[in-house]
């Protein structure tokens, strides 16, 4: 499948028109502050974007970037405007017409961004194979991809190594394609279904299962929303199979649990992420408001605590009192209670 995709986004792509759905040709709710960076981007960067979702995480000044199956460079050149001159950003393709067009334009966007080097850096290889590009043990800060994961055959190397090049509470941030079942075995040979981004998506509880398998024991969904296959071949091709574009995002967290568990913490946002004042949203289900008191499970705890998002947030309470399942997680006492009183039961914000 690394020569079908290879062709495919080489030489049978010339520009994200010439896609035939629009599974991979997408903005999702494109922030404010992006569209002015995105108006430096190369005209050439531009048209040959194929993604699927926004991968732009908070806080990555002066941090390690890599961005996974970059392509022409879209994505990285605005994260290298976000991480700053002291920062890093490093793309990697296995497609060398597409990387052709990414480094053509390096020294255009240093320019644009007024850095004195580029900060830049884009590599040959497989997202899968990270070793072979030398990319050292716990040297990332952050790991982003765009539509890219359903386009790799061994999808548990690419957890695989994403775990093995990030610093701990380092986060894998990313836009992706994911099914409401597991597509048949028959489809994931068709080229064009491959490499529209459909028929290699992921079955949404394959990926949930893989990525705990790989360390990530707490998969984070930022955002989804349905595609629809607006070509008729193609969409009988599919028949009933339902597509999504889902952006998750998964921590490098050692001590995280396999429930939402209950400590009595809480944390309050201090507003000083830039771009996000008024709120932070860290995933789908918890958008944490500036200044208010959010109490959250012992996961997010961590996921604030022990990332580089820490210096934006008071943290309250501890793990030395165990208070049961976090209320609203889902996965309450399974057993008949009678005098159980629900309004002991905290409001918060875990899912």
């Amino acid at each position: 499948m690394h020569d079908v995709v290879q062709q495919y986004y080489g030489e049978v792509l010339r520009g994200s028109l010439d896609l035939q759905t629009s599974a991979c040709k997408t903005d999702t709710g494109l922030p404010g502050y992006v569209k002015p960076i995105l108006a430096q981007v190369h005209d050439e960067v531009l048209a040959r974007y194929y993604g699927c979702g926004l991968v732009l995480p908070e806080a990555l000044e002066d941090l390690t970037v890599l961005d996974l199956g970059c392509g022409a460079g879209r994505d990285v050149f605005v994260l290298s405007k976000l991480v700053g001159e002291h920062g890093r950003v490093i793309g990697v393709d296995m497609t060398e017409e597409q990387l052709a067009v990414a480094r053509r334009h390096e020294d255009y966007h240093c320019k644009a961004f007024g850095y004195p080097a580029s900060n830049v850096r884009f590599l040959h290889g497989y997202i899968e194979r990270l070793a072979e590009l030398e990319l050292a043990n716990a040297s990332i800060d952050v790991i982003v991809s765009n539509c890219v994961l359903n386009l790799a055959p061994d999808k548990a190397s690419v957890l695989q190594e994403a775990w093995r090049v990030l610093k701990p509470g380092g986060e894998v941030y990313f836009s992706d394609v994911y099914t409401d079942r597991r597509v048949p075995e028959p489809l994931t040979r068709d080229p064009v279904l491959y490499g529209e981004c459909l028929s290699g998506a992921l079955y949404w509880n394959d990926f949930l299962q893989l990525s705990r398998a790989h360390g990530f024991a707490d998969p984070r969904l930022v955002n989804d929303r349905r595609i629809g296959i607006d070509n008729a071949e193609l969409g009988t091709r599919t028949g009933n199979i339902r597509f999504y574009s889902a952006t998750y995002r998964l921590f490098k967290l050692d001590n995280l649990e396999p429930a939402c568990e209950d400590y009595g913490q809480a944390v309050v946002y201090r507003g000083t992420i830039p771009h996000h004042a008024h709120a932070f949203v860290l995933d789908k289900h918890h958008v944490i408001e500036a200044g208010k008191y959010f109490p959250v499970c012992g996961n997010t705890w961590r996921m604030l605590h022990d990332t580089r998002l820490a210096a934006h947030f008071d943290f309250h309470g501890n793990f030395e009192r165990h208070y049961g399942i976090f209320p609203g997680c889902g996965m309450g006492l399974p057993y008949d209670d009678s005098t159980h009183d629900s309004r002991s039961e905290r409001a918060g914000g875990c899912c």
